[in-house]
């Protein structure tokens, strides 16, 4: 039997290069060899984001339109809106009733995002993120979710969230394992990583010309103030992006950089250049299905079906395991 993979993305804006990268490149590569599940998490959206909704629906069609250019494949995969498939919100209430708080506030992402985008998301859904992450994963006993080193530990909730479900009631889930993603570091153009929320990001359907722009903000070796001075390519975040893009001269520019021979322009120049051709053939693909943005909508629906039939079952098997069955069948 084919082992389940689940993973998704939320809808909070429009995607960018680290997306590619870190997520969609590899789930190109795990259609083919999984039973997969990709999933537009627009709850987990609202983690962050509750106080402004007005984008949501036109970030889920973005979103996507992004999966489909940049290779996912609906006949290889299940492609599906969370909040479509309401089984998963039945699934994450009953495992909040079994997973401690202390559980939940010892996830390092907890502190550290409050901290970077303020108190106000320092909500009882967003202290909960992951349960419902959890129950996305659990819902279709997926074996495999692909995670960065910074996901591990949201895993490992998951992983002891099974456990304890599993000692109360019997075998019902299985763990899942990670898959572990070797996701070059991506710098947005102020140094951090790159990110939506720290408004930073170079995005895949941007013009060549809003690229370049772009580009040309990033932070640079401080100390390489001119032309000919020696650069450090090791501390620079324009070289690092030369590098995640597999730049086939990026011995020439880290040797040119090192004798002061290439300047910042020109090597943010090479590296707009090189971006701009990466993306061409996602772009080219991305124009051609927004032309038919109404009939892609049918992708979303077709598998969202898919995916709370296969939900459901799951669900009915939990709430007999708890004794919540007692009408069952029963039509309300």
């Amino acid at each position: 039997m084919v082992p389940v993979l689940v993973s998704g993305m939320r809808p909070t804006g429009k995607l960018h290069i680290g997306h590619i990268f870190g997520t969609l490149n590899n789930w190109v590569k795990y259609q083919d060899n999984y039973r997969c599940y990709f999933i537009i998490v627009d709850w987990h959206a609202l983690t962050t984001s509750y106080e402004n909704t007005k984008e949501i629906q036109d970030n889920i069609v973005d979103v996507l339109i992004d999966y489909l250019a940049c290779g996912l494949d609906p006949s290889k995969c299940t492609i599906y809106l969370q909040s479509m498939v309401e089984e998963v919100a039945v699934l994450h209430l009953i495992l909040s009733m079994i997973t401690p708080i202390s559980w939940l506030e010892r996830v390092p992402s907890f502190k550290d995002q409050i901290q970077q985008l303020g108190k106000n998301i320092a909500t009882y859904g967003f202290l909960g993120y992951p349960v419902l992450m959890t129950a996305d994963i659990l819902a279709f006993d997926a074996k495999y979710v692909p995670v960065g080193q910074d996901q591990i530990p949201h895993l490992e909730l998951a992983r002891e969230i099974v456990r304890k479900f599993n000692f109360l009631y019997g075998e019902t889930f299985v763990e899942p394992q990670p898959i572990l993603t070797e996701t070059p570091y991506i710098p947005g153009f102020d140094g951090r990583k790159m990110s939506k929320s720290y408004n930073n990001a170079i995005f895949i359907d941007e013009t060549e010309k809003e690229t370049e722009e772009k580009v040309k903000r990033y932070i640079t070796d401080p100390q390489k103030i001119y032309k000919n001075s020696p650069g450090r390519p090791e501390i620079c975040n324009v070289f690092g992006l030369h590098r995640a893009f597999k730049n086939q001269e990026i011995s020439e520019i880290e040797n040119g950089c090192r004798a002061g021979k290439l300047g910042c322009v020109e090597c943010k120049k090479k590296l707009a250049k090189l971006i701009n051709s990466t993306l061409e053939p996602i772009r080219t693909k991305r124009n051609e299905i927004v032309k038919n943005k109404n009939q892609i909508l049918d992708i979303l629906v077709h598998g969202s079906k898919q995916a709370k039939k296969e939900a459901r079952k799951k669900l009915e098997e939990v709430k007999q395991k708890i004794n919540l069955n007692l009408l069952r069948g029963v039509e309300l």
